[in-house]
């Protein structure tokens, strides 16, 4: 599949949460009018959202024009009272999947994603309710989400070995403030031909701009009153990282906001970045990154002031092995090595 390169998330539609968002069905709509305008072609939802009131505001939104895009749809967390109303057992897929078509109004799903790891269930018997699934045309890839990448990998093995459906995207929390998973999810698609669609991408709005050293916290946003996700590790590297998105933004004449939508968009091994929305101006402001091309000299100021530790064993790979390092393996290592020519 060819997906754009933003993809229109849902995850605040039918939410009452005003931290989430809480976009009804008439916004919603303007929404989604807005993304397929600019060229979007995917919209990914899950069962979980709003407990499944998020599916059935896109499977409205779609009549008569379900041709008109891919959607993606995900499984795993608990949407019931029942003790098998989570996970991803053959009884709980078989039963989710079911109730995201009725939902959705479509008699297909393009991607069903894994929306979570389930270590208690063995992976023979979800691969096997994901073919079954497949078999009968209602789904037509498979794909996980926030998997480490071990798990990516005994995932991939498991369906090889038992000639299952495999996986074909990760889609993973990744932006300027939380880089981590660029030691391992990250190269471990590369390697394995994986697409990687990012969730969150401003981080909850921290890096949009709003959040910046010695100022009030922006009334209204998501991270003020306690909002646990993302969480916020080290605030004064937020600062900083925000001065520098600002200062680059200014340049250009657009949003602090545009200017981390583009780096991240042309990180390795992206294929799209899920944009999810409160407002239609935030919408119509995140999608004009599209336009924005970063010099390698304003990519190499976010690379620096943004770049995670370099933890075990990569230090060692970094002093060691660099002889032999492939494209996945440098993907992460690459800029400590350039950083070292630099200073040389």
């Amino acid at each position: 599949m060819r997906v754009s390169s933003f993809a229109l998330g849902t995850a605040s539609f039918g939410d009452t949460n005003e931290k989430r968002g809480a976009v009804d069905l008439p916004a919603a709509r303007r929404q989604l009018d807005m993304a397929l305008d600019a060229g979007v072609n995917l919209i990914d939802t899950a069962n979980a959202y709003s407990m499944g009131g998020a599916e059935t505001i896109v499977g409205e939104l779609l009549a008569g024009r379900r041709d008109r895009v891919l959607l993606a749809t995900k499984v795993r967390f608990i949407v019931g009272p029942g003790p098998n109303d989570g996970g991803l057992s053959r009884h709980h897929l078989i039963d989710a999947c079911e109730a995201s078509l009725r939902r959705l109004q479509t008699d297909h799903i393009d991607l069903y994603q894994l929306h979570e790891w389930d270590g208690q269930t063995p992976l023979e018997e979800t691969l096997s309710a994901l073919d079954l699934l497949m078999r009968s045309g209602k789904i037509r890839y498979v794909g996980c989400s926030n998997f480490a990448g071990w798990q990516v990998m005994k995932t991939l093995w498991t369906a090889e070995r038992e000639h299952l459906p495999t996986l074909v995207s990760n889609q993973i929390y990744l932006s300027l403030i939380e880089r981590s998973a660029e030691y391992d999810i990250v190269p471990t698609a590369l390697d394995q031909g994986l697409g990687l669609l990012v969730w969150s991408p401003l981080a909850g709005g921290l890096v949009s701009g709003k959040y910046r050293r010695g100022a009030p916290e922006p009334q209204g946003a998501r991270h003020s009153g306690g909002w646990p996700e993302p969480p916020i590790h080290d605030r004064e590297k937020l600062f900083d990282i925000v001065e520098v998105l600002r200062e680059i933004g200014s340049a250009h004449d657009v949003s602090a906001a545009q200017v981390a939508l583009a780096w991240l968009v042309a990180r390795p091994g992206i294929t799209s970045v899920v944009l999810g929305a409160r407002s239609e101006a935030q919408l119509a402001d995140d999608l004009a990154a599209s336009a924005l091309d970063l010099s390698a000299e304003e990519n190499s100021r976010l690379e620096a002031v943004s770049r995670p530790l370099l933890i075990y064993p990569y230090w060692h790979q970094r002093m060691w092995a660099r002889d032999r390092l492939g494209p996945a393996d440098l993907s992460l290592i690459s800029p400590y090595l350039q950083s070292e020519r630099s200073a040389n």
